[in-house]
């Protein structure tokens, strides 16, 4: 099967955009995440400022080890996990908290998962907090 070379022309200049969009997406993502956590995780969880609500403050999750927020009551399920935060384990833990870390307290999951994507690149963006 051969092609026409406007067709092929047609082909790279799509590839070269959808390069060249990658960062806006990514920042939308993330503005999409804010969104989704305000409405999906808000009510536990505060995501910029270390103030524990009914779950752990999230400032600096991405690369923080499991259950080490001072001053918070993990459950022990979460104190013996044994990993860090890491976007891959964020996502399996939004997907399915009771089944990454069995006998943990949290009981919200997010289904979808260009949801846990977008949540999870608002919290990647939010980075490290002050003095880390």
């Amino acid at each position: 099967m051969t092609f026409r070379n406007g067709i092929w022309r047609r082909a790279l200049l799509g590839l070269a955009l959808a390069g060249l969009s990658a960062a806006p997406a990514a920042a939308q993502d993330a503005a999409r995440g804010e969104r989704l956590f305000k409405v999906m995780c808000g009510s536990c969880h505060v995501p910029d400022a270390p103030r524990n609500l009914a779950g752990p403050h999230l400032v600096g999750i991405v690369g923080r080890p499991a259950a080490s927020v001072a001053g918070f009551a993990y459950s022990p399920a979460l104190k013996a996990a044994g990993f860090a935060w890491t976007a891959e384990k964020l996502d399996a833990f939004l997907a399915n908290p009771r089944a990454t870390v069995p006998g943990t307290a949290m009981v919200i999951a997010v289904a979808k998962p260009e949801d846990r994507a977008s949540i999870i690149a608002y919290l990647r963006s939010l980075g490290a907090p002050p003095g880390q």
